[in-house]
């Protein structure tokens, strides 16, 4: 039972590193008052790029350190390129954000397919890739390294968003736009800021979430809707970094128990297998249904930022 403990904590970690890391990075681009629904997408988009450089740089003698430190950055770098389409459209062209949200991750799980395939031997759209470089050993105890960084960026978020004069401005764009700009905050710049902000931490969850669960990735597969989980964590967690942690704990349990689920109740003395009518499927979609049931009793007393979503406008009232 023990060991079986130590297999849920250990995924529970990792979901929960991820899922937070990625909805941080939609509470600044909300927070600016820019609705973020690509986040799928983009995770898609920056993991893809990470894996490629992970996997070139494991061909070659370069330090592990190095790979580490290059993989990541590359992820967040090419995460905060794809968010640019949704920072240019919906920012300068005004467009409605939603949708441009909704394009984002269709274009980017289609384009990565497209390349995966291009680029393989056997035209897969399945990379492989050695994981081992993101463990390091404290003493006797292996950990993953996205973990140490997730927590990091929990308390930098934290300070940075009430704490600094730019989280609050960064706030006053999403809160009144035009209140901020008579202040002589220049909102377009902040909110570009802010969606280029979301995506580098959505590249970064998206490492954070395929390294350390398998060996390889399959790209048709994406992030199975882990993008979209994300953002119910950043409604449940009312667009505070605190409060996100506490909502991504909360799912990342039933993410992680999808996973390991018959070994944990097989300890217990109960099987549960597909012949009593219960299949993975089964347990993989729980995460997602708690999601709709806690955002239908959650969402009427959540208050998201006043101007998110709506086009500012120079000179408007």
């Amino acid at each position: 039972m023990g060991a079986q403990v130590v297999i849920l904590l250990s995924y529970v970690l990792i979901f929960f590193i991820a899922l937070t890391i990625v909805a941080i990075g939609g509470m600044f681009s909300e927070r600016s008052g820019v609705i973020n629904l690509g986040l799928e997408g983009t995770m898609v988009f920056g993991g893809f790029f990470g894996l490629l450089t992970l996997n070139g740089l494991s061909a070659t003698a370069c330090p592990p350190f190095f790979i580490v430190l290059i993989t990541i950055l590359v992820g967040m770098v090419t995460g905060g390129i794809f968010s640019l389409l949704l920072a240019t459209v919906a920012i300068k062209f005004k467009a409605d954000q939603t949708l441009v949200g909704t394009a984002m991750n269709l274009l980017a799980t289609a384009f990565v397919v497209v390349l995966a395939k291009r680029i393989s031997p056997a035209s897969s759209s399945s990379i492989a890739f050695i994981k081992d470089y993101f463990i390091v050993n404290l003493g006797t105890l292996p950990v993953n390294i996205f973990l140490p960084l997730g927590i990091i960026i929990i308390v930098v978020s934290w300070f940075v968003l009430y704490r600094t004069r730019f989280g609050l401005r960064l706030r006053a764009c999403g809160e009144n736009p035009q209140s901020a700009a008579s202040a002589g905050v220049n909102v377009i710049k902040f909110r570009y800021i802010g969606v280029i902000l979301s995506g580098v931490l959505a590249g970064l969850g998206a490492l954070a979430y395929i390294i350390p669960t398998s060996g390889y990735w399959n790209a048709s597969d994406g992030v199975s809707g882990f993008g979209f989980l994300a953002l119910a964590v950043l409604i449940f967690g009312a667009w505070r970094p605190l409060r996100i942690t506490s909502a991504a704990l909360f799912f990342s349990f039933f993410m992680a128990l999808s996973i390991c689920y018959y070994g944990f109740f097989h300890a217990m003395g109960i099987d549960l297998n597909p012949d009593v009518g219960v299949t993975s499927e089964l347990f993989r979609m729980i995460p997602y249904v708690l999601s709709l049931v806690v955002l239908a009793f959650t969402s009427k007393k959540s208050r998201a930022p006043k101007a998110e979503g709506k086009p500012y406008e120079r000179g408007e009232r």
